[in-house]
């Protein structure tokens, strides 16, 4: 029983006392539990033969173990678990997965290579090596994040990969930091040398205006993506994306994670083996990142989960300059993967047989459990942060001892001369090939122009880029696809018992779809999706709590209310529908994450329409890196188009400053558009969505809702889309639409000259002429306090004043305002919004506003009146008798009989 106890002891705690720290800087504490004295053993007890069989057991402790002496079983554990690797897998609660990484760990052969695969290692090492120090000799201080002190790196990469491939992967998505990134894109991807060359030396531009040659603002070639496919060793091809990526650790993780489960839909890769994310890690990022922890925390939701992801963190044992005692809490920088129960493996950077024999045991262990799984390479970084920083000045003892250590190819070449298994004439063979391959690529490389640019994924294939002019195309229904799919989406099956308040909503719904007649918003969205469903498109829409919706209001999840299963309509639009076509999820509660997982589903391919709604608005700026540096500024700096839709709820209904703003602001002050310069506006000509990075819009009826869903896809690019969707109108008794307005049927509500589309403004419910003299304000708003105004006007019978909604606020329709203006000469112009002065559309809206009135010669930017909330730090006020008072003087101003004044 003690003999068992000291096993178990080593599969727990062995990897406290494994030869981990290539430095040998390493001073923790050997634990107790591995001393022989608490087992009552001595000395004399060594050799003494022991019987070690357990039932259900695998590895040491399994039946069929030969008699072993205390000496070999000490010296096998201690081989096992004690060496170059630090095993940790006994936290995880499943037998058969210890049982079978036991198998594993516990009765490898010490040499368990060839010489064949000795010299494979060997040439992936030199490769590795020599691209650094070429880079190093050709441009000294150039930053580039070299992998020297980690080149281990690379091989191990390559032997996963070929491991992956013979266990039947066939696209692996990558995500990475800048450490190592151009070594990985040119020895493992397979980007051509002679372009990162080029682009070291300064890169050349394609020159703009030229069919296809778009190129956007770039990034820096430390964080720029690549797509390839591979032979592997095994004589298969493997496709490999690198994704893009900003200077934010870890912010592309989820990205990755949600183009691996993008790519397995596609390829209806039910088993999730065919497609693999692997992330690679920074030490300081891995343990200081929370978007780590919520994106291993998607990992087995049924929604989001990729069948496992491999991570490998290259473990410099230093931060930039923070060492792990102040960036980190726990013993290992990998700790926080154990609330996931998955394996963890730690191995020493230089020893080249262990990193492959870990990675090809990673790729095994996702292969076969379907989860994710944790390389630790703990290596060290022989320069500082980047090439020129001197690391010195911070970790003085830790550098005096890498300057006079070895790289890991020395240690290498050594150890096989020392086997006799190759010569130094073998070695210099390989080193001579590498050498001359990198310096004609670098001669290459001074005249090398770059291709076209190329897209990610062969979906997007004749998508256009912003220079080529695509045209608008229109998104109206035919009446009997409408109807059809509207009977789907509120029948219920037989027998099913939903929720009595449940089943009165799909009633009502089944009349309004009757009737024709007051649609509202939730049937608006699900009449959306179902259309875009029947032309064959795949509708994903994941967020926090979004199957009911935050405000009871979409209920696509019904429940049976006593056996508790489920039904989503929107599965049964058309015969025998892909269970995957339709999918609408709850989601952890994370925005970052998730954000960033649909972001990556959203890439995959245009044909889809990928939605993430925020529970409220309000909590969208948990993931503002998203926003930022992904979503906002992806396409012009990494030639990636998404058209993910982000639906915000945003309103003012006195719930205090944390549920009413979405921070519209905010994406509008990302909008890249110029105030100051109006676009071509001609329709056929008209390049201004394509040529700006997003579109925000503020819709306020559920047809033009509808519509701009539909946009999105019916059209030959793709924008990302910011919705400041509504609370109060999804009940409002105003806030109703037609069928008529969602069909294609001439001379219908919603069809005006060119077709049934979006409505970028509305104008005036009151039918005025092409001009009115008599009019004199124009209230232009946008969202729900266009309901709260024609309220209080229809009360006043304000009959001059004329009240136009802005449902496009980005890009600015400047065509349809100066309509506008056209059609009031003498009308007093009033921006009013419920927001403070300083939140908002305000600051916007108004110099393009001005634009657009000087191109008619139509007064200063003085005669822009301001109507709405004072400037505020707090997005609103907590107290609802003061938001009452608030609400009610802006709507009065607006609409006041003497003219307003403002400034």
């Amino acid at each position: 029983m003690q003999l068992l106890l000291l096993v178990r002891a080593y599969q727990v705690n062995g990897h406290m006392k494994a030869r981990l720290d290539p430095l040998g800087l390493d001073d923790r504490a050997v634990p107790e539990d591995l001393d022989l004295a608490n087992y009552g053993f001595t000395d004399a007890d060594l050799d003494r033969e022991f019987f070690l069989g357990v039932w259900k057991m695998s590895g040491f402790l399994s039946e069929n173990r030969p008699v072993l002496t205390l000496r070999e079983i000490l010296s096998k554990l201690e081989q096992a678990y004690c060496g170059p690797i630090g095993f940790e897998y006994m936290h995880i609660p499943d037998r058969d997965k210890c049982n079978w990484l036991r198998e594993k760990i516990e009765t490898a052969s010490l040499n368990q290579y060839q010489k064949d695969r000795r010299l494979v290692m060997l040439d992936r090492l030199i490769w590795s090596t020599q691209f650094e120090n070429f880079l190093a000799t050709k441009w000294a201080t150039a930053k580039r994040f070299g992998l020297e002190g980690g080149e281990t790196l690379i091989p191990g990469m390559k032997e996963m990969f070929d491991r992956s491939a013979d266990l039947g992967v066939e696209n692996i998505v990558i995500g990475m930091p800048h450490r190592g990134r151009l070594n990985v894109l040119g020895n493992v991807v397979r980007k051509p040398l002679s372009q990162i060359f080029s682009e070291f030396a300064g890169g050349t531009r394609p020159v703009e205006g030229e069919d296809g040659l778009y190129t956007g603002t770039g990034d820096v070639k430390y964080h720029l993506g690549t797509s390839y496919d591979r032979p592997t060793r095994g004589g298969k091809r493997i496709h490999l994306s690198l994704v893009a990526n900003p200077s934010h650790l870890e912010a592309v993780d989820p990205v990755v994670v949600g183009k691996t489960r993008a790519k397995q839909f596609y390829s209806d890769d039910a088993d999730r083996t065919k497609n693999m994310g692997i992330l690679i890690h920074g030490d300081g990022s891995f343990a200081g990142q929370g978007i780590v922890y919520e994106t291993l925390h998607l990992s087995a939701l049924p929604n989001y989960t990729t069948g496992g992801t491999i991570h490998i963190v290259v473990n410099n044992q230093v931060a930039f300059t923070t060492d792990p005692r102040a960036g980190r809490s726990s013993q290992y920088c990998t700790d926080v993967a154990k609330a996931v129960n998955v394996p963890i493996f730690h191995v020493n950077g230089d020893d080249l047989e262990a990193v492959v024999r870990v990675c090809e045991l990673a790729a095994e262990w996702r292969q076969t459990f379907h989860s994710d799984v944790v390389v630790d390479l703990i290596c060290y970084r022989r320069f500082g942060h980047n090439e020129i920083d001197e690391p010195s000045f911070t970790q003085p003892k830790m550098y005096q001892v890498i300057k006079n250590h070895p790289n890991s190819l020395k240690l290498y070449e050594e150890k096989l001369l020392g086997t006799g298994e190759v010569s130094k004439e073998d070695v210099q063979r390989i080193h001579d090939k590498v050498n001359r391959i990198l310096n004609e690529e670098f001669a290459k490389s001074k005249d090398y122009v770059p291709n076209k640019r190329d897209w990610l994924a062969a979906y997007w294939t004749g998508f256009k880029s912003p220079e080529q002019i695509s045209r608008v195309r229109n998104t109206g229904v035919k009446p009997e696809v409408l109807k059809r799919v509207g009977q789907a989406i509120t029948t219920l099956p037989e027998g099913f018992k939903p929720h009595r308040a449940v089943k009165k909503i799909f009633e009502q719904r089944a009349a309004m779809i009757e009737s024709g007649e007051g649609i509202d918003w939730a049937v608006a969205e699900a009449l959306a999706f179902a259309a875009l469903i029947v032309e064959g498109n795949h509708v994903r829409l994941s967020g926090q709590d979004v199957e009911r919706g935050t405000f009871s209001h979409r209920h696509s999840v019904l429940h049976d209310q006593e056996t508790g299963a489920k039904y989503c309509p929107l599965d049964h639009v058309v015969m025998n529908q892909n269970e995957e076509l339709f999918t609408v999820s709850n989601s952890s509660l994370s925005e970052f994450a998730v954000l960033g997982f649909e972001l990556g589903y959203s890439m995959e391919n245009p044909n889809s329409l990928v939605l993430w709604e925020a529970q409220f608005g309000d909590f969208s700026n948990g993931a503002q890196v998203m926003f930022d540096q992904f979503l906002s500024s992806g396409e012009a700096k990494w030639l990636r188009q998404t058209g993910l839709v982000v639906l915000l709820p945003h309103g003012y209904d006195g719930q205090g400053p944390e549920h009413s703003s979405s921070r519209l602001e905010r994406f509008l002050q990302m909008s890249d558009d110029n105030p100051f310069v109006i676009p071509e506006m001609d329709p056929t000509l008209r390049k201004q969505i394509q040529e700006c990075n997003w579109q925000v819009v503020n819709v306020t009826t559920p047809a033009n809702y509808f519509h701009v869903l539909r946009r999105q896809i019916h059209r030959e690019f793709r924008k990302p889309l910011i919705v400041t969707a509504p609370k109060n109108l999804l009940r409002h008794k105003e806030c109703k639409s037609n069928l008529s307005e969602f069909d294609d049927v001439e001379g219908h509500p919603g069809f005006d000259k060119q077709g049934t589309r979006f409505k970028r403004l509305i104008k005036d419910r009151n039918d005025h002429k092409e001009v009115e003299e008599g009019i004199n304000r124009l209230v232009l708003c946008s969202g729900k306090v266009y309901y709260e105004l024609d309220e209080e006007r229809k009360k006043t019978e304000r009959n001059d004043v004329a009240i136009c909604r802005v449902e496009q606020l980005s890009p600015f329709p400047y065509d349809l305002i100066q309509r506008e203006l056209k059609r009031y000469p003498n009308a007093e112009i009033v921006w009013c919004q419920e927001e403070p002065m300083n939140m908002g559309a305000y600051t916007y809206i108004s110099p393009r506003l001005y634009s657009a009135m000087k191109s008619l010669g139509r007064g200063s930017f003085d005669d822009i009146k301001y109507v709405g909330r004072a400037p505020s730090a707090a997005t609103a006020t907590g107290f609802l008798t003061v938001h009452v008072q608030e609400q009610s003087e802006l709507v009065n101003k607006a609409l006041q009989p003497e003219p307003i004044k403002f400034p």
